[in-house]
């Protein structure tokens, strides 16, 4: 009875995939070239014109005239930030310990 349904399966096996291969070109879509998709894309992208000003008007300093930090400016250092966690995790251990003692 196995080697009943075995071969039944493989049938159908080899059945399936003989449609596979003899499937015509045709059913396939037809794709565009590569290069020809590329330029109309650029085509595309030059008619649509230049937005910038228009959408660094919308975030409200444009980018250009943005004026970078320097490093010790807002920030502190890394020692004193490593020095911040490593104090926030000790007391966070201190809290699960005695609460776990309780």
């Amino acid at each position: 009875m196995r080697r009943l349904l075995a071969g039944i399966a493989g049938g159908f096996g080899i059945v399936a995939l003989w449609r596979l291969l003899r499937r015509r070109p045709t059913d396939q879509p037809q794709t565009e070239d590569p290069a020809e998709a590329l330029r109309r894309r650029l085509a595309e992208a030059r008619e649509a014109g230049d937005d910038r000003d228009e959408f660094d008007a919308a975030e409200g300093t444009p980018v250009d005239q943005v004026e970078p930090r320097s490093a010790g400016e807002g920030t502190s250092s890394i020692d004193e930030r490593r020095r911040a966690v490593h104090q926030q995790a000790q007391e966070a251990l201190g809290q699960m310990q005695e609460g776990v003692e309780d």
